[in-house]
């Protein structure tokens, strides 16, 4: 009888793929399940999606006692996978391979970012050269400094050696770079100065000419609201 979703597996079937893929299906199933999946690019696809796991979960079980660099790369691996994820395909691991991943989700749920609990927003406005433009900061502690979560509309992309820089500045007008971005939309930015000393957050338009200081054409500004 054909399937009701031909490009759906069951569960049944699934678990099969996982064991397969980890080595652990029993051997006298292995070569005819092995004949379905040559047979089948549904279950092809599906079979791949379990190797794929097994190998992210085995590397980053091997990467407990890893250094910084290695888990940081790990971090990133682990969330362009989590994006893909969230389609409604499952993954089942038994096995070692479902220990290693719980193991997995420790390691990298520690060191990618440690967050100490505190944390602030800031509203920003737009200023006369891009008077659309609007957004929304959150800055966060961590054990690395301030995470500062930026999502701006109305700010047009800039490329070819143009780019938008973030700043922070105290009463006493020292500016702080936080970090550059082309786009406003879902932007993460590095503060090692505390937003309750340097309260004005400010966006401005860039060029890569050698100057690190601000350009002051400011599209953005707004005030972290401290509580104070």
């Amino acid at each position: 009888m054909r399937r009701r979703h031909e490009d759906e597996a069951d569960d049944h079937e699934i678990a099969e793929l996982a064991a397969l893929a980890d080595g652990s299906l029993a051997p006298e199933r292995r070569a005819a399940l092995e004949e379905q999946v040559a047979a089948s690019p549904v279950l092809a696809e599906r079979l791949a999606e379990q190797l794929e796991a097994v190998a992210l979960a085995r590397t980053a079980a091997d990467a407990v006692e890893a250094p910084p660099a290695l888990r940081a790369r790990l971090a990133a691996q682990g969330e362009r996978r989590e994006h893909r994820r969230r389609s409604p395909r499952r993954l089942v691991l038994v096995g070692t391979a479902a220990a290693a991943v719980g193991a997995a989700a420790i390691v990298l749920g520690v060191f990618t970012f440690r967050s100490t609990g505190e944390h602030f927003r800031a509203a920003l406005g737009p200023t006369g050269l891009v008077p659309g433009a609007k957004g929304q900061a959150t800055l966060t502690k961590s054990s690395s400094g301030w995470r500062v979560k930026l999502d701006a509309t109305g700010l047009p992309r800039l490329d070819g050696g143009r780019f938008y820089e973030a700043w922070l500045r105290n009463r006493a007008g020292v500016l702080v770079p936080i970090g550059t971005f082309n786009e406003g939309r879902d932007v993460t930015l590095w503060a090692g100065v505390p937003p309750t000393a340097f309260t004005t957050l400010t966006v401005t338009r860039e060029r890569a000419d050698g100057d690190q200081a601000s350009s002051g054409e400011k599209v953005l500004v707004g005030t972290v609201d401290t509580g104070g």
